[in-house]
């Protein structure tokens, strides 16, 4: 089993910044890709930035250049940080991670959820 636990978010103006945090815990022999997906009111989840466990990233089109993902394998976690927030970003934000356990078994793990608010 996995736990996700994320840390962040919280309420920003527009062109403001915010970071968010991910932790892997568990009986983890190794977490391939990690990411950030979000999901505004109405909408379906969509894509924010992942990462693989080699540091090749990947970014959706909207967040290109605001955005950045990184993660730290020894602590099995992942950061997004997100500068030039704008309204639009307004929404949860999940954590995800493929996850190899010691037991070799995998699975895809998602987080908790934290709400990013972007408002004036």
């Amino acid at each position: 089993q996995v736990q996700l636990v994320e840390s962040g978010g919280g309420l920003v103006q527009p062109g403001g910044s915010l970071s968010l945090s991910c932790a892997a815990s568990g009986s983890i022999l190794q977490i391939d890709d990690m990411g950030w997906y979000r999901q505004a009111p109405g909408k379906q989840r969509e894509l924010v930035a992942q990462i693989t466990s080699g540091g090749y990233t990947n970014y959706a089109d909207s967040v290109k250049g605001r955005f950045t993902i990184s993660r730290d394998n020894a602590k099995n976690t992942v950061y997004l940080q997100m500068n030039s927030l704008e309204p639009e970003d307004t929404a949860v934000y999940y954590c995800h991670a493929h996850v190899v356990f010691v037991s070799r078994s995998q699975v895809d793990s998602w987080g908790q959820g934290t709400q990013v608010t972007v408002s004036s």
